[in-house]
C-alpha cells in the first residue's frame, strides 16, 4: 500500500481481513467521556477500563504526551489509546489541545506494534475533532510513520 484508503463508515468497525489496531487519540488528563472514545466503549469496554488505569498509576509508568496503549478487545483486533492531546478545550483562548509532536511520537509506538503483530491500522481522522487539530498536519505523519514503513491504513469518515 502507497497511500492511505479513505472510506466512508464506522471505524470501530473496521474492514479487512487480519489483525486490526483501531487507533484514535486520548488527552493526557484521564478524560474519557466525548467524542470519538464513545463510539469506543459503546463497542468494549476495555480501552476505557485500561485507559483508566493507565492514567491513575501513571506514576508507574510511561502515561504523557506521546505515548500508547494496545488493548486487545478480540483474538484479531486490538484498540491503540494515542495519548496527543494536552488537555481538553474548555475555551476560544485557551487554544486547540492537539499536539502534533506527541500524535507523531504515539504513530511511531503504534508502527512498530502493527509491524510486530502484522496488523493493519483503522481510525478516523485522529486528532482532528475535539482536538481541534487539521488534518493537513496529520495525515503527513501517518504516511511518514506508517504507510512508509508497509503498514496498510484506512481512514473512516463517519456517516453514510
Amino acid at each position: 500500500m502507497t497511500a492511505i484508503e479513505y472510506v466512508r463508515g464506522d471505524a470501530t468497525a473496521p474492514q479487512g481481513k487480519g489483525i486490526k489496531i483501531v487507533a484514535h487519540v486520548c488527552n493526557d488528563l484521564g478524560g474519557w467521556g466525548k467524542g470519538f472514545v464513545l463510539a469506543i466503549s459503546r463497542r468494549w469496554p476495555e480501552p476505557e477500563a485500561a485507559y483508566r488505569r493507565w492514567h491513575r498509576e501513571r506514576a508507574r509508568n510511561d502515561f504523557g504526551l506521546g505515548a500508547a496503549q494496545f488493548v486487545r478487545v478480540s483474538p484479531y483486533l486490538w484498540v491503540a489509546n494515542l495519548v496527543g492531546q494536552r488537555g481538553i478545550r474548555t475555551g476560544r483562548s485557551a487554544g486547540v489541545p492537539v499536539r502534533y509532536e506527541a500524535i507523531d511520537a504515539a504513530l511511531g509506538r503504534l508502527a512498530d506494534e502493527a509491524v510486530e503483530l502484522g496488523a493493519s491500522v483503522h481510525m478516523p481522522r485522529i486528532g482532528c475533532g475535539l482536538a481541534g487539530g487539521s488534518w493537513e498536519k496529520v495525515e503527513p505523519l501517518v504516511l511518514r510513520r506508517l504507510v512508509e514503513r508497509g503498514i496498510p491504513v484506512t481512514v473512516y469518515d463517519f456517516g453514510g
